[in-house]
């Protein structure tokens, strides 16, 4: 589906079923043979009810009228014709149970590409304002209903409307007023269950919404379990998830509620068409207007008819649990795409790291926070550049503007003479290498994490990276070595065996521009010397850019901006800055005292 690229807020956006219908229809079009056999069968289980009054009123009226006729071969060939018909139904619900389900699978299935193609093109400012526990709900358990809805919710529809307009003829031809006044309460039944589906689809929405909240309660405990255990909260923990738990029984409580009006109101309709046969049918049998067997052929398609009505009524409850899922998946592709590839992207080849911001200003969109302020630096080919300050003055926003993690709002930020916006976004972002304080790992082996680098590298380029990294002694200690399992986020590492793990990963992807950001802030004295030894290598020929707490760890740098909440108040290297003995010289002091 064509991603939309527009500014707007559509995270919590409400759709109209028709244009549910309209934007999920392109799904149906890789599978429309399957689709279309999928109906055809449909039709052909519709045969055996639509044809079972026919035989009946006609063996009725022939042992009625013309009992001679009703021999044993005229039995026999009747009901071999309907057991020729169940045969024909018994394949086609094979065919439906099986491949229509398959073909449910195969649209959830390129939805859920779909929707996670999406979120990886969507910006920090998306992830900064969804809990991962509501992203989690919609692309799994959100597509799980999608799959029996795009099988069930064609095949519900198309048999009902087949049985209806096959009644409707036949009945017709019965009698013409007796099926007018049976039919007309099925207008007033559809008004009356489509406003009755709106409080459902409300409920329902709500359900959804709380169990994503619950996802993200279970996530957010389980991930900061370290946490809640050390302040001894679990009894604090498990009355935040009591409480989100009882809140989506509650909803629940309301979805079954409108789910039993829904089914009463559908039964009392029902009731009503019933009464309307017996009442108008035994009147027009008094007066000679319909004819016994005619009225029992009546009957029989009446209860088919009000059989697949209640049919459609049980569907409902899936119907809406389907049409939510679709909603909360277009909730994931509305969402902007506010950092792309613009038309006309050129490819940043063989960068030599001429970085430059002049005038650069950035708030945050959603909350209008203004972070920098017409900012001007610049940043040669090969320098090694620093910046410090306080916290809050805007360092790390600073880092993010140069991969476009964000995009500038005033000013201009280029490299090597060329707006970064004009770069495509790949070619951009893989000539630069980020090192953070906060290190991810992914949950796979020591060989997995690093090769994530450059996918595709050798064995021998993956080694020759740790070993740069200064990692290849201590992996070459683990017991699988390179195919160790170092956990979920890395946690059978320390603190330094990651960091020099995530250098080994830059290492192998070789990029021109590097952006250390707090890289040894968070380790112990040992761990960040060692970390910083594989640094200084990492750093080597590249234009870099550090951003520091740890004043020594800069102190080489060929020039430091200071970087305050006023924009830059002091640059220079280090003996420069101590002798204005300013900003820089004051926390350079602090620190050295700290020591």
């Amino acid at each position: 589906m064509p991603q939309n690229k527009s500014r707007s807020d559509t995270n919590g956006r409400s759709y109209s079923t028709g244009t549910l219908l309209r934007r999920f229809g392109p799904y149906y079009r890789p599978r429309a043979g399957e689709l279309a056999l999928d109906l055809f069968c449909a039709s052909l289980t519709s045969v055996c009810d639509i044809v079972l009054p026919v035989m009946i009123r006609q063996i009725t009226n022939t042992g009625m009228y013309h009992f001679e006729l009703l021999t044993i071969r005229y039995i026999l060939r009747i009901a071999c014709l309907y057991a020729l018909l169940r045969v024909i139904d018994c394949l086609a619900n094979y065919y439906m149970a099986n491949m229509g389900h398959v073909m449910g699978a195969g649209i959830e299935t390129d939805m859920r590409r779909d929707a996670y193609a999406h979120l990886q093109e969507l910006s920090d400012r998306y992830y900064n304002n969804t809990k991962v526990g509501q992203i989690m709900g919609r692309i799994t358990n959100d597509l799980f209903d999608v799959t029996e809805f795009s099988h069930h919710c064609p095949e519900e529809f198309f048999i009902a409307f087949v049985k209806a307009l096959v009644s409707f003829i036949i009945l017709a031809r019965i009698n013409l007023l007796l099926t007018l006044i049976v039919f007309a309460i099925v207008p007033v039944m559809l008004y009356v269950c489509v406003r009755l589906n709106a409080w459902q689809r409300s409920a329902f929405r709500r359900q959804r919404t709380q169990i994503g909240e619950l996802n993200a309660r279970v996530e957010d405990s389980l991930l900061g379990h370290r946490v809640v255990m050390a302040f001894a909260n679990e009894e604090l923990e498990k009355e935040k998830f009591e409480k989100d738990n009882r809140k989506f029984f509650r909803i629940k409580k309301d979805t079954y509620r409108y789910m039993g009006i829904f089914k009463a109101v559908t039964l009392l309709f029902e009731s009503i068409m019933y009464l309307a046969v017996i009442l108008a049918g035994g009147l027009f049998m008094r007066r000679g207007l319909i004819k016994p067997p005619d009225l029992v052929a009546y009957v029989l398609y009446v209860n088919m008819l009000i059989a697949t009505i209640r049919r459609i009524v049980e569907f409902t409850e899936q119907f809406q649990r389907g049409m939510t899922g679709i909603e909360r998946f277009l909730q994931i592709m509305d969402a902007d795409v506010d950092i792309f590839s613009r038309e006309g992207a050129v490819e940043m080849k063989e960068p030599r790291g001429d970085i430059c911001f002049r005038d650069v200003s950035f708030e945050y969109e959603d909350d209008h926070n203004k972070v920098l302020h017409h900012l001007n630096i610049e940043i040669h080919p090969g320098e090694r550049a620093a910046l410090v300050g306080p916290s809050g003055g805007g360092k790390t926003t600073l880092c993010n503007l140069i991969p476009r993690f964000y995009d500038i709002t005033g000013g201009s930020l280029t490299i090597d003479g060329i707006s970064v916006s004009d770069y495509s976004l790949e070619s951009l972002r893989r000539n630069i290498g980020i090192v953070q304080q906060d290190v991810y790992l992914f949950s796979g082996t020591v060989y997995d994490n690093i090769v994530y680098g450059r996918p595709g590298a050798s064995r021998e380029d993956v080694e020759k990276a740790a070993e740069r990294a200064g990692a290849k002694e201590f992996i070459e200690a683990l017991p699988d070595g390179y195919d160790t399992y170092i956990g979920e986020r890395g946690v059978k590492l320390s603190g330094g065996q990651k960091q020099r793990l995530s250098i080994a990963r830059v290492f192998l992807k070789d990029p021109a521009i590097i952006i250390l950001d707090e890289a040894t802030s968070a380790l112990d004295n040992e761990s960040e010397f060692e970390v910083a030894a594989a640094l200084r290598e990492l750093a080597k020929g590249r234009t870099t850019l550090t951003v520091a707490h740890r004043l020594s760890t800069i102190r080489d740098s060929d020039r430091i901006y200071v970087l305050t909440e006023k924009g830059i108040e002091e640059e220079g290297n280090h003996e420069q800055l101590l002798a204005l003995d300013g900003i820089y010289a004051k926390l350079y002091r602090l620190a050295e005292r700290m020591k």
